[in-house]
């Protein structure tokens, strides 16, 4: 399936689309069936409430964050389990960016995981493997753009460029069959730590040992008033979770239908 049709089924089960055509649809029947109309705005405009609010949303994805932990904390001593290479997924791209002459370049999520990449391959010598096509069709992949900044910004080789990818599953298999031909199964992965219940199934599933190397988690400094308050960010976060959720139960009903 194309990523196109993927996302664009997607964004109808995601919030909040969603949600909004709940909301339109209760709307819709308020003045021909009002005992079906009523219950449905009632639920819509509570679940766009809670999906919009900081703590329930940072909640909903610290279950999946709970899902791993980071590095460093995998062994007694604090050292990190051995591995063979880096592997660190793409987030994103920031399209035809100004100050960088209109040329397309890394997003903010993949900044992220290039910094803790960096960060790992310094501790541990590893090479560095980059994963990230290009599924809107821009002129550069985001693995591309991603061997730049490792090599520009952070001074950090990249031995490996995988960049026909479109989603996690092909990352995880043309990752594999990249790093095969040099006999290395057991790699370090890098990836925010809400996505990496999901790319971690999906590796294992290609055929590599994983070491988790989760970042970015989702962290508060305190717990206040503005905890409760509906938000946009908050809203995004929601979208995060549903959106890991349905892709961990499409990876595990394609693995029953493939070995059925």
């Amino acid at each position: 399936m194309s990523w196109f049709i993927t996302n664009f089924i997607a964004a109808f089960l995601l919030p909040p689309l969603s949600l909004l055509l709940m909301l339109a649809l209760g709307i819709f029947l308020l003045y021909r069936r009002q005992k079906l109309a009523k219950p449905l705005i009632f639920i819509a405009f509570g679940l766009l409430w809670i999906a919009s609010t900081p703590y329930f949303a940072e909640s909903a994805l610290h279950l999946l964050e709970a899902r791993t932990v980071a590095l460093g904390s995998q062994h007694p001593n604090g050292q990190p389990q051995a591995a063979d290479a880096i592997v660190i997924l793409g987030g994103g791209t920031y399209f035809h960016a100004p100050e960088y002459a209109g040329v397309d370049t890394i997003g903010d999520a993949t900044l992220v995981r290039l910094r803790y990449g960096a960060k790992l391959q310094r501790e541990t010598g590893k090479p560095v493997l980059v994963t990230g096509g290009k599924p809107l069709g821009n002129s550069i992949s985001e693995a591309q753009q991603m061997r730049s900044s490792l090599e520009q910004d952070f001074q950090v080789p990249v031995r490996w460029v995988e960049d026909a990818s479109d989603n996690t599953f092909e990352n995880a298999r043309y990752s594999f069959q990249t790093l095969q031909k040099a006999g290395i199964k057991k790699i370090y992965l890098i990836t925010h730590a809400w996505h990496m219940p999901r790319s971690a199934e999906v590796f294992r599933r290609a055929g590599f040992e994983v070491v988790e190397a989760p970042t970015a988690f989702t962290t508060r400094y305190q717990t206040d008033l503005f905890a409760f308050l509906p938000n946009a960010g908050s809203l995004g976060g929601s979208r995060i979770f549903v959106h890991e959720m349905i892709g961990l139960l499409w990876y595990r009903v394609k693995s029953v239908i493939s070995n059925s």
